[in-house]
């Protein structure tokens, strides 16, 4: 999953109000609602890949930002329009707006309102921030910690909490330190919470006030400031993200942007120069194909979704379908041939076989499970009730292959508790197959009398074939995902996770069992990239 914040908060308990920025506010709402008119009038492009957009951006990123925009629209030819403002304050006009593209906010909080407020799709991180304190070069008051931004001779500048992400970060740290309502009370006393981290570091740039508190990547970008570190506010580190709006009327050129700032080595190099500590981010290409090996019960219900994914992304996703024990065998060889492909993404038929090859995988996510059933034709003529009918005199039988498939390994495990499987193997069954998706057919074209297999492959037969229960808590495969540790493209493999996610219906429309209500998503790895 996405690398956790050191400092878990709640979302904005109450804080101060302030006029001022409700009148900033009011006003940045109605330039974004002119921007709506003259963005809604605009003659659609006649190319999605050269379109304008519109992005929403928290004014901490404004020089990275600036840098990225410029370069990208050289490259591309893509007009990328910008707003920037408090991170807050920026979602509240996209909210009332409903219009725009992308959306990049100064701390993970934002993101995750938006995303609830069903104004997010897709989300990419960036960076890393820490909030510091800033003071004027040679730090003449002399100032070491948060006890001293109470003295009597020092003036301070705060963010507004419910403005910038700076603003509520502070508020909540303080909070927690036991410092936030004195010192507030005395900044409110001087008017001086400001809508931006920037105007904060530019107030202590000028001299208008002794001190502020700041993100560490912003108060590098002022020469004549220096920082000073707290250990209540090294609690509180923040993830930038960006986010393409469920407001866009151009999703593919707006991931496409999302993905060349969240790129290591596109946008994340402007992040890393103005002192952002940068994700590890995937490698840019203009039209990425990543590599899906997925274990064969999966295939029909995952073919319609990859399918979807690549039209919004407008990326090529490679899915190999075969037997578990066949991909994973390919996975081991591959490491021994460079030439060969190793899978970005990977989901098993069951947990036994990504077992094998865990060590390449970052942490699963159990996504659906499915029943392991006896399969007979329609109307049971061998009067098969439970797996030791399996074992009448004649009776032919087709199971997967252990070293090939799932569930060869699956039905052994099952047979095996039932005491039946070496009699079984030598006496009844007539094929092992290399997949799950060859046992139903076995049963359909007479080759076979009964099958044990995925209840899913079932469907696809209904007037030809009829399921027996098995009654056993072994009778069942349950399907992970994962993305592989050598992924150049881990963010994208996350997304199409995402998006395998947001199917539920697919897969209880194709007999699965859903398993991903409570859980957390599949690592993308986050941690920041090593420096050179």
């Amino acid at each position: 999953m996405f690398g956790s914040r050191r400092f878990r908060r709640s979302v904005f308990p109450g804080g101060v109000s302030n006029s001022l920025s409700a009148l900033s506010l009011a006003a940045a709402i109605a330039l974004t609602l002119l921007i709506f008119l003259l963005y809604r009038g605009a003659k659609p492009p006649q190319s999605p890949d050269r379109t304008s957009l519109l992005m929403y951006c928290a004014a901490g990123a404004r020089y990275p930002v600036d840098e990225i925009v410029r370069e990208y629209e050289q490259r591309y030819g893509v007009k990328v329009e910008v707003q920037y403002g408090g991170s807050n304050s920026l979602l509240n006009q996209l909210e009332v707006a409903r219009v725009g593209d992308l959306y990049l906010a100064g701390d993970e909080t934002f993101m995750r309102l938006a995303s609830n407020r069903q104004l997010v799709a897709e989300v990419l991180p960036l960076a890393l921030q820490t909030p510091v304190i800033v003071v004027r070069r040679g730090n003449p008051r002399k100032i070491r910690g948060l006890d001293d931004l109470l003295r009597d001779d020092v003036t301070v500048v705060l963010g507004t909490p419910e403005g910038p992400a700076i603003g509520a970060m502070t508020r909540e740290l303080l909070t927690a330190s036991g410092h936030w309502d004195r010192l507030a009370a005395k900044v409110t006393q001087r008017g001086v919470f400001k809508p931006t981290v920037n105007d904060i570091a530019n107030d202590v740039k000028l001299g208008s006030v002794e001190a502020g508190i700041v993100w560490d990547a912003t108060a590098t970008q002022y020469p004549e400031l220096e920082t000073v570190h707290d250990a209540a506010l090294d609690r509180g580190t923040s993830r930038v993200e960006i986010g393409v709006l469920t407001s866009t009327r151009h999703a593919r050129a707006a991931i496409r942007c999302a993905r060349y700032f969240a790129a290591r080595n596109a946008g994340l190099e402007a992040f890393a120069k103005h002192a952002f500590q940068v994700v590890d981010g995937d490698v840019w290409e203009e039209q990425p194909e990543i590599t899906f090996f997925a274990g064969s019960v999966n295939r029909r219900v995952l073919e319609p979704i990859v399918t979807e994914f690549e039209q919004r992304e407008g990326i090529r996703v490679n899915t190999v379908y075969n037997g578990c024990g066949i991909l994973t065998a390919q996975m081991r060889a591959s490491l021994d041939n460079p030439g060969s492909a190793f899978p970005d993404t990977y989901m098993a038929c069951d947990v036994y076989y990504l077992e094998t090859v865990k060590d390449l995988f970052q942490e699963a996510v159990d996504v659906s499970d499915t029943d392991i059933v006896i399969a007979v034709q329609k109307g049971n003529p061998k009067s098969i009730r439970s797996l030791r009918d399996l074992l009448q005199p004649g009776l032919r039988v087709a199971v997967g292959q252990p070293e090939q498939c799932t569930i060869g390994v699956l039905t052994r495990r099952l047979l095996e508790k039932e005491g039946i499987y070496d009699q079984l193997l030598r006496e009844h069954v007539v094929t092992q197959t290399a997949t799950s998706a060859l046992l139903v057919p076995s049963v359909t074209t007479g080759a076979a009398d009964a099958a044990l297999a995925y209840a899913t492959d079932t469907l696809g037969e209904p007037d030809r074939i009829e399921v027996i229960r098995v009654e056993s808590q072994l009778a069942k495969a349950v399907q992970p995902f994962s993305i592989a540790r050598s992924s150049d493209h881990k963010h994208t493999g996350r997304r199409l996770f995402e998006h395998i996610a947001r199917s539920r219906a697919v897969f209880e429309r194709n007999g699965f069992h859903w398993r991903l209500d409570a859980l957390d998503p599949p690592q993308a790895d986050t941690n920041p990239a090593e420096k050179p």
